[in-house]
């Protein structure tokens, strides 16, 4: 094999040693002799061979780092919480991340550490709940003042997880099903409250309505009996003989409808069949009593003298 072509072969092996290229979102740290030289940026590079030497390679990309953290609420209760980092290296600041920080994803747990067991001794778990987002506020901005120095920027922190004892979670789902059992009892009760005033509303207007109708009955029977007393007073039966007379005729129409329902149970006293006849002469009898001793009462008795007219006889 000829010289020149040992040279070609060596330029060439030489030129191919010297090329490399960097991924797109990332940057390559080139040391010289183990000493910083370089930061490439992404595509087609090219190093001394021998010379030059690429130390690592740093992510440009947005990163996510879950940490789970348990520690204790203000009032006792042990819970989990899972907090969700995003961060990045800032493409200015290579050299600080590569350099000054050896493992960046421990660091950024342990100030996550930190920061949640402050915040969340000071609140108790209904707060821890419903402030997750002033924690998460609380984490970023401890991260940002600590890691900006190290060359990352905190896109966003995330309380994504907040999982109590098994035993406090029970608890608390007995006394939201209690608080709704307790609403529903509520709802139940006024709908309830509601059914009883439309009933009571509707009872009052159907006893209304009721004694109205029976107003309006007894009006009509009262002004049929005093047509049928007309009737009959134009006919030669005095007042007292035509009310006994309708007494008896409503008799004989009450055992009438008694006796065309055959369900029924009523017992009429007296019922011999001499009843009717005896109730009418009783009634006559009655009436002819009650107008003697009526007359009795308008006519003045013998005895009874007018004081007036006895002090004019002494006078005389």
């Amino acid at each position: 094999m000829s010289p020149s072509i040992i040279v070609a072969v060596v330029i060439v092996v030489i030129i191919f040693l010297g090329i490399f290229t960097v991924k797109q979102q990332s940057a390559v740290v080139v040391q010289r002799f183990g000493k910083f030289n370089s930061i490439r940026q992404s595509g087609l590079n090219f190093k001394i061979p021998l010379v030059d030497k690429v130390a690592g390679v740093v992510n440009l990309r947005i990163q996510q780092l879950d940490v789970l953290i348990e520690t204790k609420t203000k009032d006792n209760v042990f819970v989990k919480l899972k907090v969700s980092v995003q961060f990045k290296v800032i493409q200015d600041r290579v050299y600080d991340a590569f350099y000054k920080l050896e493992y960046p994803h421990d660091q950024i747990t342990s100030y996550v550490f930190d920061v949640v067991r402050a915040e969340v001794p000071k609140l108790i778990l209904d707060d821890v709940f419903e402030r997750k987002d002033n924690i998460a506020v609380a984490v970023k901005g401890e991260l940002n003042d600590a890691m900006t120095t190290y060359g990352y920027d905190i896109i966003n922190t995330l309380i994504t997880d907040i999982d109590p004892d098994i035993q406090v979670k029970n608890a608390m789902n007995r006394i939201n099903a209690s608080d709704r059992e307790k609403v529903a009892a509520e709802y139940e009760a006024e709908a309830s409250r509601i059914r009883i005033v439309a009933k009571a509303k509707a009872e009052a207007e159907s006893k209304r309505l009721q004694g109205q109708g029976i107003a309006d009955q007894r009006r009509e029977i009262a002004q049929g009996l005093v047509e049928s007393v007309d009737v009959l007073n134009k006919v030669g039966i005095n007042s007292q003989e035509a009310s006994a007379l309708i007494v008896v005729t409503q008799h004989y129409d009450t055992l009438q409808s008694v006796g065309s329902d055959s369900r029924s149970n009523l017992i009429l006293l007296p019922n011999a069949p001499s009843a009717a006849s005896d109730m009418l002469t009783n009634m006559v009898a009655s009436f002819a009593a009650s107008s003697k001793l009526k007359e009795m009462n308008d006519t003045p008795t013998k005895g009874n003298v007018n004081d007036s007219d006895q002090v004019e006889d002494y006078n005389a």
